[in-house]
């Protein structure tokens, strides 16, 4: 969820599993199989015509990620970036060894005993207060960004899972990140992840 910490959070556990962290890597990945760029993104679409593709793309922009974005919805569809990313995903996973932040892949990853699945969450105002002090914008922006990232991200695992984001069973792990330190957060979720064998 945003406001939670999510990307410095993975970021660390990364480090201390001694494992990737491929947020990054998955967004570049599909970008570079979609032949997309951000630039060519802004040039062709026209805000006022937002798509669902758009919007899906646009729910990923998050603080700290970059998202692969693409050319107009005739070009590349909303299908097309779901098969990329969800492939992206598969081929991580098969590695054995990451932490991959968000790109539904909890949704795609959920029937795979091997991999430790976890939400870090928070009340909308706690975290919109976290948002402006990490992020050093306004709590308009914040706010906009907060509605925007937190509808898009629900909309996108219902329309190609079929499941509801906040579905606990889901999860191995929901942490309100809003009332414990990031250490404690990652803490956490290393002795789940150990308990799974990893």
């Amino acid at each position: 969820s945003y406001g939670t910490g999510s990307g410095q959070s993975g970021r660390t556990l990364a480090q201390r599993l001694g494992v990737p962290f491929v947020d990054r890597a998955i967004a570049h990945r599909i970008a570079g199989e979609l032949d997309v760029s951000v630039d060519e993104a802004v040039r062709n679409w026209e805000p006022a015509q937002r798509s669902f593709l758009e919007r899906m793309v646009s729910a990923f922009l998050g603080a700290d990620t970059v998202a692969p974005v693409g050319p107009p919805p005739d070009i590349v569809t909303a299908e097309d970036f779901h098969r990329a990313t969800e492939a992206a995903v598969l081929e991580q996973a098969r590695t054995g060894e990451g932490v991959i932040l968000g790109r539904g892949a909890a949704a795609v990853l959920r029937d795979r005993p091997d991999v430790l699945r976890v939400r870090l969450v928070g009340p909308p105002e706690r975290r919109l207060a976290q948002a402006v002090k990490s992020t050093g914008c306004s709590e308009d922006e914040a706010r906009q960004t907060m509605a925007h990232l937190d509808r898009y991200h629900a909309e996108y695992l219902k329309q190609f899972y079929g499941v509801d984001i906040d579905d606990p069973s889901m999860y191995h792990l929901m942490i309100d990140a809003t009332a414990l330190d990031p250490d404690a957060s990652v803490s956490l979720i290393l002795g789940a992840a150990h308990s799974l064998g990893h």
